[in-house]
């Protein structure tokens, strides 16, 4: 039998792309650049299976100039989020679509942890006073930053990654209260404060972390008026996907003193990110880095690639969407 043949569109971990070849007819993106939607299009017709990442965007306009003789039978998404791809229109055509969850949810919230104490404590600032010899004098009202230790965490979204972060923080003696679409069984809420309301959660949250999918229901999530409830100089961090976060209103609550600074791992512009930001050494940024440890890595890859034999196999993908 021949085997199937599969596009891994972005250079994935060594350990992934040597299984891969071991069981698969794989053309790898040795560029690592992202994917177009004319190559998307043509690898409807002439791939099995691709496994793309959220660079790729499967659109609903890309996916209505598939292959009419239609080759493509799986998008193996290397990634937990699947904002990138329209389901229902892989779904009318056929093609099955599955992520990797779990595997990535330490690796995120450690960096969501990276980012709340970096941006309470002036790391942007403090890095670039002594790297460019500017540290000439100290008192005690210098560089003076928001404690973490006590204070009261609001986590929007206790799926995986966000009951993750909220039992690290926990090592902080921070008080977690958190806003999900149901309340979580007490075994997984570990007492955490459950609120119905985002306005609620947010009146309380002295840190706000955001791990919620971004969907047409949650796009700009955290606007103007949401910030403005907010406790005066609270600090927002986003791990999760950029299109949470009206920018300009963001902006703005720093200015105005709303929020005394923000931890940033993704952007409603990517790669690049918002430049208007860069003037703001109370921003701490990243580049979309949450699950980039090599562990995570691998178990991501490898969760795709699971879930391409399970099909291939006649199976139900374990992460079937």
């Amino acid at each position: 039998m021949s085997r199937k043949r599969v596009w891994i569109t972005r250079r994935l971990s060594d350990a992934t792309l040597e299984r891969a070849a071991r069981d698969y007819d794989v053309v790898i993106n040795h560029e690592d650049t992202p994917g177009t939607a004319q190559d998307l299009i043509a690898a409807s017709a002439e791939f099995d299976a691709v496994i793309p990442c959220h660079s790729e965007h499967f659109s609903a306009d890309v996916v209505a100039q598939f292959a009419d003789r239609l080759r493509l039978r799986i998008v193996a998404n290397h990634s937990v989020g699947v904002d990138h791809c329209d389901l229902p229109a892989l779904k009318k055509r056929g093609i099955a679509v599955t992520n990797t969850p779990d595997v990535l949810s330490d690796a995120t919230a450690e960096l969501a942890m990276l980012l709340m104490l970096g941006a309470a404590r002036n790391a942007v600032a403090g890095d670039r006073i002594v790297r460019t010899g500017a540290w000439e004098s100290w008192s005690p009202a210098f560089m003076v930053g928001k404690q973490v230790t006590g204070a009261r965490l609001g986590i929007i979204g206790m799926g995986r990654v966000g009951r993750a972060f909220a039992a690290k923080a926990r090592g902080f003696d921070m008080e977690i209260h958190y806003y999900n679409r149901s309340e979580l069984p007490a075994n997984q809420a570990q007492g955490a404060r459950y609120h119905r309301s985002i306005e609620s959660l947010l009146g309380v949250a002295d840190f706000l972390s955001l791990h919620c999918p971004a969907t047409a229901e949650t796009i700009n999530l955290m606007s103007a008026d949401r910030f403005s409830l907010l406790p005066q100089g609270a600090v927002i961090v986003n791990t999760a996907r950029g299109a949470l976060i009206d920018e300009d209103a963001l902006l703005h609550a720093l200015i105005e003193g709303r929020i005394s600074a923000a931890g940033l791992d993704c952007f409603q512009e990517e790669p690049g990110g918002n430049p208007a930001f860069a003037a703001h050494d109370n921003i701490f940024m990243l580049p979309h880095i949450g699950s980039a440890t090599r562990e995570t890595r691998d178990a991501m890859g490898f969760r795709a690639l699971d879930n391409l034999d399970a099909f291939f196999a006649g199976q139900t993908p374990g992460d079937l969407l």
